[in-house]
C-alpha cells in the first residue's frame, strides 16, 4: 500500500484518459447540485477534501472497468488505477471543472439538471463572504430565470456577459489558454478588475491549480476478499457491496473468456436466466415477476456452486476444507463456475421437485430457504443416486430434522459444509449420523409457542398436515395435492374460531397454537364461523355427505371430530396434540422431548 498527494488538475487527467477508471461493482454518480456547489467551495478555499483509494491494476485489472461519467470516450483505455472510494468527489470535480460539458446532476427534488458552475468574483475575494455563496450553477443555456422563468435574474450566456457580470466559469480552470483569454476580456470590461484578477488568482486560482488529492493505492495482488473488505469500511453511507457484484465485475473482466467468446461474461444475465426457469417450474423460488432477487437469491446459488467446488478441491487434494464464505466465493474460477453452474441449476430444480413432494410449493410457505443450499450441493454432487429409495429417505430425514428443529436460523455458514460432507458420506449407520440429524430436537411444549407462519416448525407442522393426507372441508372429493394448494387458496385457518374464543376463554393464549389450526381452503373458512358444532353442521350439508361420513374427512386433519362437535376445547388441544407430535416424530425418526405437565 502506498500513499502520495497527486495535483487536482493531473488526478483529473488521469480521468479523463482513462487512467483512473471504477471498478464495474461501483454504483452510479449521484450527487446533486447543492453538494457539488458545496465541494467546489472546498477546493477553492484549499479545505482537506478527503482520502480518495485506488487499486493498481498492475495492466491487467483484477475486475472489468468503466470510466467515470463523463470520461466515457476513453472507455477503451486499460487503466493503471481503479477507483474504490471517492467515486463521488472525483466524478462532481471532472464533470464541474474538466470536462468542458454541462453537468448532469439533479435538485434535491430529485428532478435532473445539466448545469455549468461559476464563481463570484467579488464575493471570492471579499475576505466576510462565504465562499458557499460565491458558488453558483446555471442551466445548460447559462441564462439564470424566476418569476417561473419569465425575468431573467443572470445571464451569462457569452463570454463579454460572464465578464460584465464577474462570474468567472469553473469549467475553464485548467485550461490556461482560455483562462487568459478570459482574463483580457474581464480586465477589458473594466480597468479597475486588474487588481480584483490578481487577488482572485491568489485567493482562488491558486487554491484549485495547487489543490491535492490524498491517495492511498493498494497493490494489484491484494485479494479480491480484502478489496471487497476494504470497500465495505470506506462506503459505508451507502448500500453494502455484495459477492454477487463483485464476482460480476470480476467475471466481466475475465479476458481469456472475451478472447474466445468475443464479449464479455454476463454473470447477472445467466443468473436471470436461471432463476427465471427456476421460478416458472416451481414457486417455491419466488415469483420472477416481483424481481429477479425474490426468494431464491444469486449469493443463495453462489454458495452452493460453491459447496460443490470446494467439495472437488478437497476430493483431490487441493483444498483443506469444504467452504462457502464469501472469501470462498471470492476465488471461484469463472471456468469452474461456468463448468458447475448448469449442474447447480438442475440440482435446485430437483430440490423444487424434492419440496413439493413434501408439500411445499409457495414461497412464503419455505420454512428455511438457506437449507436448500446445502441441499442443492448434495444432489449436485450425488446427481440421481439421491433418487435411490434408501438415499432420498435420509435426505428427507434430514430436511424434516432440520426444519422441525429449527436448526438452520443462524450461524449457517459453518453448518453447510458439514451437512453437505456428512449428507454424502452417510451410509445408513448409526456412527455417520450427520450433525444435524443428531442434534435436532423437538420439544413438545414447543406447539403451544407455534403461533406465526414466521417459524420454521410452524411451516413444517402444516405441511406434514397436507402430506400426510389432509382433505379440504369444501373440496372433498380427494386429500390435498400440491397442486391444490395454490389452485384452493390453502392456507392455516382457526379451527376453534376467534368468537368462540372471546364467548368462552378471552384470554387463552392457546388460540393461535398451530394445533388450533389446520390447512383449508377460502371457501371452506366462509363456511367457519359461530362455534365448531354449528358450522361442522353447514360444512357436512355443502358437501351433500352424510354426518359420520364427514367427520371422516375432518378426521384426516388429525382432529377427534367429537370434541369438536361436543365443543370440548381442552380434550380437543390435548388429543390433537399427541397426534402433531406423532406426525413430528415420524418425520423427524425420532422421539420428541417431553418435560412433563399438563397441556
Amino acid at each position: 500500500m502506498a500513499l502520495d498527494s497527486p495535483r487536482l488538475s493531473f488526478v483529473l487527467d488521469q480521468v479523463a484518459t482513462g487512467k483512473i477508471q471504477l471498478p464495474d461493482f461501483q454504483r452510479e454518480w449521484k450527487w446533486d447540485d447543492e453538494r457539488i456547489k458545496a465541494l467546489i467551495a472546498t477546493v477553492t478555499l484549499d479545505y482537506p477534501l478527503g482520502v480518495v483509494m485506488t487499486l493498481e491494476t498492475g495492466g491487467e485489472p483484477q475486475f472489468k472497468a468503466r470510466t467515470l461519467t463523463g470520461a466515457e470516450s476513453a472507455a477503451d483505455q486499460v487503466p493503471d488505477l481503479l477507483l474504490l472510494d471517492g467515486q463521488q468527489r472525483l466524478t462532481s470535480l471532472f464533470q464541474a471543472l474538466r470536462s468542458g460539458r454541462p453537468v448532469e446532476t439533479e435538485d434535491a427534488r430529485g428532478k435532473k439538471l445539466r448545469r455549468w458552475y461559476y464563481i463570484d468574483i467579488d464575493k471570492a475575494v471579499d475576505p466576510n463572504a462565504d465562499r458557499d455563496d460565491a458558488i453558483i450553477s446555471v442551466p445548460e443555456d447559462r441564462v439564470l430565470r424566476e418569476d417561473f422563468a419569465r425575468k431573467v435574474k443572470l445571464d451569462l450566456s457569452t463570454k463579454e456577459l460572464e465578464c460584465a457580470e464577474g462570474y468567472f466559469p469553473l469549467h475553464l480552470v485548467f485550461d490556461n489558454t482560455r483562462v487568459n483569454d478570459w482574463q483580457k476580456g474581464f480586465v477589458k470590461a473594466d480597468d479597475r478588475n486588474w487588481d480584483v484578477w490578481s487577488e482572485f488568482g491568489d485567493r482562488v486560482l491558486h487554491n484549485i491549480l495547487s489543490f491535492q488529492i490524498p491517495m492511498i493505492r493498494l497493490a494489484h495482488n491484494t485479494t479480491k476478499d480484502a478489496v471487497c473488505s476494504v470497500f465495505e469500511r470506506v462506503n459505508t453511507g451507502g448500500v453494502p457491496l455484495n459477492v454477487f457484484e463483485l464476482l460480476t465485475a470480476t467475471y466481466a473482466g475475465d479476458r481469456t473468456y472475451a478472447q474466445e467468446f468475443g464479449d464479455d461474461y454476463s454473470l447477472p444475465k445467466v443468473w436471470e436466466d436461471t432463476k427465471k426457469r427456476l421460478c416458472t417450474e416451481y414457486p417455491v423460488f419466488g415469483r420472477f415477476e416481483n424481481g429477479v432477487e425474490d426468494g431464491l437469491s444469486n449469493s443463495d446459488f453462489l454458495q452452493a456452486v460453491s459447496l460443490v467446488h470446494s467439495w472437488e478441491l478437497k476430493q483431490r487434494g487441493q483444498a483443506a476444507t469444504v467452504a462457502c464464505k464469501r472469501r470462498d466465493l471470492l476465488r471461484l474460477p469463472l471456468a469452474d463456475f461456468r463448468r458447475l453452474e448448469p449442474r447447480v441449476a438442475d440440482a435446485f430444480a430437483w430440490v423444487g421437485d424434492f419440496l413439493t413432494r413434501q408439500c411445499i410449493v409457495r414461497s412464503i410457505d419455505l420454512p428455511y430457504r438457506t437449507q436448500l443450499i446445502p441441499l442443492a450441493a448434495v444432489r449436485a454432487i450425488l446427481g440421481e443416486r439421491t433418487d435411490e429409495p434408501e438415499v432420498l429417505a435420509r435426505i428427507t430425514q434430514w430436511y424434516w430434522c432440520g426444519m422441525l428443529g429449527e436448526m438452520y436460523g443462524s450461524a449457517t455458514e459453518s453448518r453447510f459444509p458439514r451437512d453437505v460432507e456428512q449428507l454424502v458420506a452417510w451410509h445408513g449407520t448409526e456412527d455417520e449420523i450427520p450433525d444435524t440429524i443428531a442434534e435436532a430436537a423437538f420439544i413438545a411444549d414447543r406447539l403451544n409457542s407455534l403461533t406465526s407462519r414466521s417459524s420454521a416448525a410452524y411451516k413444517g407442522i402444516y405441511a406434514l398436515i397436507i402430506k400426510q393426507g389432509a382433505v379440504d372441508w369444501a373440496h372433498t372429493e380427494e386429500p390435498l395435492t400440491a397442486a391444490q394448494i395454490a389452485e384452493q387458496n390453502i392456507d392455516v385457518r382457526y379451527i376453534f374460531p376467534k368468537s368462540w374464543f372471546a364467548r368462552h376463554n378471552p384470554d387463552d393464549g392457546r388460540l393461535y397454537s398451530i394445533v388450533n389450526k389446520t390447512v383449508l381452503s377460502s371457501q371452506a373458512n366462509k363456511s367457519m364461523t359461530g362455534s365448531p358444532s354449528s358450522y361442522l353442521k353447514t360444512l357436512a350439508r355443502s358437501s351433500g355427505m352424510r354426518a359420520e361420513w364427514f367427520d371422516d374427512v375432518v378426521a384426516t386433519h388429525l382432529i377427534d371430530p367429537v370434541t369438536l362437535h361436543k365443543e370440548r376445547f381442552d380434550r380437543f388441544y390435548e388429543d390433537r396434540s399427541e397426534r402433531l407430535l406423532a406426525l413430528v416424530e415420524e418425520a423427524m425418526g425420532k422421539r420428541v422431548v417431553r418435560r412433563g405437565g399438563a397441556w
